[in-house]
């Protein structure tokens, strides 16, 4: 994006990044007033979203000293260019930090067209995850080891203050960024809970990062957890699956049932073998020729197919009876995403039988939870509103869940109501923290993380930095425009799947 339009403060972006755990990324190389202000103001937007408004203040401070700090360390590498000196030798670097200050703020705007012309950059990074808020800056210029030993003094002088008066009354070297304004960072922290140990600074492949990591307030994490369970415990009148699923999915999940048992039973239910049949002769399965009879569907997909296949059927007619006019666009997306990601499985993960088998159930269910939240009946929300009220939680949280925060959880709790699988249930509750999936099912949930994302991306709804590195990697994407040839193909093929089947 170009300065212009990171100037332009999109929430609608902020709450994606928020729901969807993704971080959101703000680069500058002069850092002027205008980017100050958006920054501040990001920073601002964010936390109201999460409902930390008591932090605003005090993190605002910690950010500008931060970001300050860093087109500082840019300009310093500028200068001591400039000047014929070595940075990274001892008395080179005493030599130019004597006239470092007086020299570029004398000529300012010089200096700062270099390093925008030498490519350095300020980057802030913010990301909402597990419970965690993290707030980043980054620069492309690495501390120096003097420069990594001064700011770790001042970090440790810090530990000798209780109140900035106290600061304010001592004599500190702040000729360079990490002095007085570093120290009443650390005691702004305190004000907030936070010690030291939730400031980190390191040195990375090229980049200085000052990172500070917070817990969400734990009084909203509870209240998120209660209002979850409290929604999924009064959902009882949510539509079940009819009594013919049931009974073929016992059956299923006897190891004594034969195929033909199996077959039999669902072709005696006309509307099920009506739907199964469409399922298994979509585009999406691709078929090399038409499925005529449940018995032939059986021996095609496997046990294991038609399990998934019943449980997206019965999904499908349960929560269709769920909600308003709402759902169309939800569901859609659903669609698309159990077509993304059972494609991308067939791709990158053919010879793991189970993953592609489960990928499309997976893809189809990931948001359960925000359907269920998005299009049920006013009453519902109504009864769940009330339960906030008799619990004394904030209105504020109940909003934040229907924004869709939580969503992943949720979803899992009634998957688990609905007694699915327990790979199903793991998909649904991290397919945003892959990371967080248990080992067995984490390269499934990378997958669904990955189709959702691509939908968002090809939508220009996120940017190519806002996809898991890690995601990318386990799949050999390795760079944006291979990214937007795979995006761009699943798409052309969901576009034709989609004009003959929604």
């Amino acid at each position: 994006m170009n300065q212009q339009k990171k100037i332009s403060l999109d929430v609608s972006k902020i709450k994606m990044a928020i729901r969807t755990g993704i971080p959101l990324s703000v680069t500058t190389y002069t850092l002027p007033h205008e980017m100050e202000q958006y920054m501040d103001a990001l920073l601002s937007a964010f936390l109201e979203e999460l409902n930390q408004e008591q932090m605003i203040q005090y993190l605002t401070y910690c950010l500008n000293e931060l970001v300050t700090n860093s087109k500082k360390a840019n300009t310093k590498r500028i200068y001591f260019k400039e000047k014929g000196l070595d940075i990274q030798n001892p008395s080179d670097y005493e030599k130019g930090m004597e006239n470092f200050k007086p020299d570029t703020l004398n000529n300012i705007k010089y200096y700062l067209g270099l390093q925008k012309n030498a490519g350095l950059y300020v980057k802030l990074i913010l990301q909402s995850r597990n419970n965690k808020i993290k707030i980043e800056v980054r620069n492309n210029s690495e501390l120096t080891v003097e420069e990594y030993k001064r700011m770790h003094d001042k970090l440790s002088r810090a530990q000798q203050y209780s109140s900035v008066d106290q600061v304010l009354s001592q004599i500190l070297d702040d000729s360079e960024g990490a002095g007085l304004g570093l120290v009443i960072m650390i005691l702004m922290l305190e004000k907030i809970g936070l010690t030291e140990e939730n400031f980190q600074i390191l040195c990375e492949n090229g980049e200085t990062i000052t990172r500070i990591i917070l817990p969400l307030n734990e009084k909203t994490q509870k209240d998120i957890s209660v209002v979850s369970q409290e929604f999924v415990k009064i959902i009882d009148d949510l539509p079940q699956f009819p009594d013919s699923i049931v009974k073929v999915s016992r059956l299923l999940n006897d190891p004594d049932s034969k195929m033909s048992e199996i077959a039999a039973h669902i072709s005696a239910d006309v509307s099920l073998t009506s739907d199964l049949l469409k399922l298994v002769n979509s585009a999406t399965f691709a078929l090399a020729s038409p499925c005529r009879s449940i018995a032939d569907a059986v021996k095609l997909v496997g046990i294991r197919g038609i399990k998934n296949m019943l449980i997206s059927v019965g999904s499908i007619n349960a929560l269709k009876e769920v909600g308003g006019d709402g759902k169309k666009d939800l569901w859609t997306h659903a669609y698309k995403i159990a077509f993304y990601a059972y494609n991308l499985a067939r791709n990158f993960c053919a010879s793991e039988k189970a993953i592609v088998e489960d990928a499309y159930v997976c893809g189809l269910l990931h948001d359960m939870g925000k359907l269920v939240f998005e299009t049920a009946h006013p009453e519902l929300l109504e009864k769940v509103k009330s339960i906030c009220l008799q619990k004394g939680i904030p209105s504020d949280v109940f909003e934040l869940l229907i924004g869709g925060v939580n969503h992943g959880e949720v979803g899992a709790l009634i998957a688990e109501k609905w007694n699915f699988p327990d790979v199903i249930v793991s998909v649904i509750r991290y397919h945003h923290d892959p990371d967080l999936a248990p080992n067995e099912t984490k390269k499934l949930t990378s997958l669904v993380y990955l189709a959702d994302l691509i939908s968002h991306y090809e939508n220009h709804e996120i940017e190519y930095y806002q996809f898991d590195k890690d995601v990318l990697a386990m799949f050999h994407i390795m760079n944006e425009p291979q990214l937007t040839a795979i995006a761009e193909r699943l798409n052309k093929a969901f576009e034709q799947e989609a004009s003959s089947t929604l």
